[in-house]
């Protein structure tokens, strides 16, 4: 099964250093969640953001651009994402957003993800995480249980990703393994039912305009 890991952060400068730590929390995740998916790493920084804002589904039936059609049509194959975020003002980074907001919520519809937070302070920015679960379910990925948090995330991991030498891999293992087996179970079990019984059918999606979830006028 096919899963995306987004890198929340289009940062990449210093101070602080080092300059680009999502990097380094989301090439980690997506090793651990090897083990179950074929991962792809999803980074802003090959999706620079407009000067004018327009969503792909605001296209309708005529060609969206690249490189947004390509993202698109990954996400919709995907079976499950990871979304790895720092937090910014108790809230999940303005990047993340902005990236997802491009793609309607059908893409990402009736499949599960995986919330990871991350800061080089004692926090590992769980308060972002809060809101991302909101986020995620108005998406329509709905979060699993499982959050991973990174503090010190600097120290935890190397440039590559890898746990530095004086960490304890068993513990960082196990306590990563279990958001991931979570999202692979319910990935697994949401493809089952998706095969079995369109769940657009019964929730269709708006193809240009919100009005179309509109209830019935009085």
């Amino acid at each position: 099964m096919k899963a995306l890991v987004f890198l929340g952060s289009r940062r990449k400068s210093s101070p602080p250093l080092p300059a680009r730590l999502g990097e380094r929390v989301s090439l980690h995740l997506a090793a651990r969640m090897g083990e179950w998916f074929d991962v792809t790493l999803v980074d802003p920084l090959d999706y620079p953001p407009t000067n004018v804002f327009k969503p792909a589904f605001a296209y309708g039936d005529r060609a969206k651009p690249e490189p947004f059609a390509g993202l698109e049509a990954m996400i919709r194959e995907a079976g499950a994402y990871a979304m790895v975020s720092p937090e910014y003002n108790h809230s999940m980074s303005p990047a993340l957003g902005d990236l997802l907001n491009h793609f309607p919520s059908s893409a990402f519809a009736f499949k599960p993800s995986l919330i990871a937070t991350y800061s080089s302070g004692q926090w590992g920015g769980t308060r972002a995480a809060l809101n991302m679960r909101v986020y995620l379910a108005e998406l329509g990925c709905l979060p699993v249980s499982a959050m991973l948090h990174f503090p010190h995330a600097d120290k935890v991991f190397q440039a590559t990703g890898q746990l530095s030498q004086d960490q304890d891999e068993a513990r960082w293992s196990s306590y990563a393994q279990r958001g991931v087996e979570q999202l692979y179970w319910w990935a697994s079990a949401a493809m089952q039912q998706r095969a079995m019984l369109n769940p657009f059918a019964a929730s269709p999606a708006f193809k240009q305009t919100p009005v179309e979830r509109d209830s019935p006028e009085a």
